[in-house]
């Protein structure tokens, strides 16, 4: 039996559409238009007579049909794409999108991004920054690095490192603490996670100062370091993310004292397919950590 002719396009529609788990993502990297993504993987489900996608308010949920095609889609794909590798001595370019919290994009990530693109140049990288509030599969992102416990519901995750808290203020502010307690006249920068401050003096074995909860709140630690670079207070932040502030001597560290309250982590959608441009990206940063 003579099988009827697939639509290459529709193919690739869908499987565009299921690495990224958006139609809109799919879009952007086939240059079409998030409807006629849309348009040529109803004509897919059509012709097969099977669902291979779950409309989600926010994303795309691959069905069990879409699982079972989606691999041998993927590499007929890869091996195409081999192929005239082959042909035309280059090699094919690769999106892949990252989602990254903020400080850990400026205090880690981007001083050594020149290194990956350097070893991987022909992966387009795509980063959007957050302030750890992230929704994968609405964004179509194929990783987002997040701080927390590492538990995020259908999430793999994996652990790059812990980001410890401590006071950092800038120097005239800092020749004003002798000890924890001396915080209580300062004006405390704080993040939404009230509980940091009471952790910290907790920790030094000094009672919390008053002013606790009643700081500046920032999103991100990006924007409380840039306030505590004005001088608008102390800021309680990961040292290990503002290194270069610290080198320079714009700011300081007064007190030894840190506290732990989670983890950076590298996580993806577990219905997300690993693709190449993943891969090496998890194999960069791990070795990186390693370094």
């Amino acid at each position: 039996m003579v099988r009827p002719f697939l639509p290459l396009n529709s193919l690739r529609a869908f499987e565009a559409s299921a690495r990224h788990l958006s139609f809109t993502r799919a879009a952007i990297e086939l240059c079409v238009t998030q409807a006629a993504v849309s348009q040529q993987v109803k004509g897919l489900e059509k012709r097969l007579g099977v669902a291979l996608f779950q409309r989600l308010p926010r994303g795309l949920k691959i069905t069990a049909e879409g699982e079972a095609l989606l691999p041998a889609v993927t590499a007929s794909f890869d091996q195409m794409a081999t192929t005239l590798d082959r042909i035309e001595a280059g090699q094919v370019r690769e999106l892949m999108f990252l989602g990254v919290v903020g400080t850990f994009a400026v205090g880690w990530l981007l001083p050594r991004l020149a290194d990956f693109q350097r070893r991987h140049p022909f992966i387009d990288l795509r980063i959007s920054t957050n302030n750890n509030r992230v929704d994968p599969a609405a964004e179509g992102l194929d990783f987002a690095i997040r701080f927390g416990s590492g538990s995020w519901h259908g999430t793999q995750a994996e652990r790059l490192f812990e980001a410890p808290l401590s006071p950092l203020c800038i120097p005239k502010l800092a020749d004003e603490l002798r000890s924890p307690a001396d915080l209580a006249g300062a004006t405390l920068l704080r993040s939404y996670r009230t509980d940091e401050w009471s952790t910290w003096f907790q920790a030094t074995g000094v009672p919390p100062a008053a002013q606790v909860n009643a700081g500046i709140v920032f999103d991100s630690s990006v924007g409380m370091m840039e306030a505590a670079l004005q001088g608008l207070g102390v800021a309680l932040a990961p040292p290990s993310m503002f290194s270069r502030h610290l080198c320079s001597g714009a700011i300081v560290q007064p007190f030894a004292t840190v506290i732990s309250l989670g983890s950076y982590w590298l996580t993806r959608l577990q219905s997300r397919p690993v693709t190449a441009a993943m891969r090496a990206f998890s194999d960069w940063i791990f070795s990186e950590i390693e370094r």
